[in-house]
């Protein structure tokens, strides 16, 4: 892979005392030389390592290069500076944010984990390009988005910047769940607070011979009960080891803040029992005329654009309509009442053809992030009954699914988004990057998955 490196990894490699040495050395390995960089990481470097020898050796050996002249891009510095003040960027990360933007391609190799500043950039960019697909919505702080690796800072910001660069039509699902109840009480609020629709909440799972239905219930009761955001229940099982009964989800669906369950576990069986467990529970949301979600953030958003109102459109006809035909319009969009029931969607890419016809009503894939539009296909597929071209959509990403998600994990994943046109990166300590002949297998099983 190509990259633009930053002081921490380059001092990580230069110093064989530095714990993350044995990291940024297998990362080396995989890079392609040189290594793209600026005069003020280099500085900075010879600083930490206490030594230009170094640094000079490597300029003269061509493993790096200086590719960026600040005076040349004064301009788009000083806007990034305006932009990040609150982050407290130095010189650096503004040159490695800009250069980040010049050479889309290239990955950086940064080990800066107190706030991932040069991130942000690369995940706007997938965030922007979801919105372009046609999923209905975007997850963020999800399992594949390494969550459980980033500090309570780090989450606040990715929240923030994956909101700000969402379209406004695509539901928000931040994930909150924390093993502490109030920590995933607070997190939610704050997801609340910055414009999220719903809040994706994992089992807790650490003391886990103590993860009793009674222990349970009571977590998502006492988060639902507080929570401004409605609660999603997130069953995780391949990485919590914590398969939370149908039982427990079947009682829990009944508390009017708890709307659905995201269930990875890949059991179909699980998946219809929950389903026709919960068919007796009815609720109305707010959908298009079309019966796409409608939220209240897009709804506000929908206002903002318009400086419009509320306005029944029954007000305007000579005859009311009866209730459940009842329309409104909201700035741009056009609203309805819609029945409901209580939500499953499933997490297993390769078993969401047979959950859609045991009765789930959606996905939240991993898989997804490197193939939006191959997951949604079988998605409307299946939407629309043709069950013959949904089995074939199904077949055409199972064994790559199974290859990444099952074999590779986050690392697999994020390969694929970076192949894909995304931008995955490397995965933080103690995953580790692919070899090149997993990169390889990447890229065979994903060739007929092109975006």
């Amino acid at each position: 892979m190509n990259a633009i490196a930053d002081t921490g990894y380059l001092v990580a490699l230069l110093k064989r005392e530095d714990e993350r040495h044995a990291w940024a050395a297998a990362i080396a390995k995989q890079v392609a030389l040189p290594l793209l960089s600026c005069e003020a990481v280099l500085a900075e470097t010879a600083f930490h390592v206490n030594s230009c020898a170094y640094v000079l050796a490597m300029l003269e050996r061509g493993a790096i290069r200086v590719a960026f002249d600040c005076a040349s891009h004064l301009e788009h510095l000083q806007a990034l500076a305006t932009r990040y003040a609150d982050r407290k960027p130095d010189l650096a990360d503004l040159c490695l944010i800009r250069m980040s933007e010049m050479y889309p391609q290239h990955t950086v190799l940064t080990v800066d984990e107190a706030d991932f500043r040069v991130y942000h950039k690369k995940l706007e960019h997938n965030v922007e390009r979801y919105s372009k697909t046609p999923v209905s919505g975007i997850v963020v702080l999800g399992s594949t988005g390494e969550a459980i690796m980033l500090s309570d800072q780090e989450r606040r910001d990715v929240l923030r910047t994956s909101r700000d660069a969402a379209a406004a039509n695509k539901v928000l699902v931040a994930g909150t769940g924390i093993e502490s109840a109030t920590e995933t009480l607070k997190l939610t609020e704050y997801a609340a607070e910055v414009g999220y629709d719903v809040a994706l909440v994992r089992t807790p799972h650490f003391y886990r011979s103590q993860m009793q239905p009674a222990n349970l219930l009571a977590f998502y009761r006492f988060v639902a009960d507080r929570s401004p955001l409605p609660i999603m229940i997130y069953s995780v099982p391949v990485f919590t080891a914590y398969d939370i009964p149908a039982e427990v989800v079947i009682e829990l669906a009944e508390h009017p803040n708890v709307i659905a369950i995201k269930e990875s576990g890949g059991d179909v069986e699980k998946v219809r029992r929950m389903v026709e467990s919960t068919r007796h529970i009815k609720r109305t949301a707010t959908v298009t005329e079309t019966f796409d979600a409608v939220t209240p953030r897009m709804l506000q958003a929908s206002v903002n654009d318009n400086g419009a109102e509320l306005v029944p459109v029954t007000a305007l006809a000579a005859a009311a309509r009866p209730p459940s035909s009842a329309v409104s319009v909201v700035g741009r969009l056009t609203t309805r009442q819609k029945e409901v029931g209580f939500q499953v969607l499933v997490g297993a890419a390769q078993k969401f053809d047979p959950s859609l016809r045991a009765g789930a009503v959606g996905g939240i894939l991993a898989f997804a992030c490197p193939a939006p539009t191959a997951c949604y296909e079988i998605y409307a597929a299946w939407k629309e009954g043709d069950n013959e071209l949904a089995s074939q959509k199904q077949q055409r990403i199972v064994k790559a699914s199974q290859y990444m998600i099952s074999e590779l994990g986050i690392a697999g994943v994020k390969y694929a988004m970076d192949f894909n046109g995304y931008y995955g990166g490397p995965p933080r300590l103690p995953l580790l990057p692919l070899t090149a002949d997993q990169k390889a297998e990447v890229e065979q099983v994903m060739a007929t998955i092109r975006n």
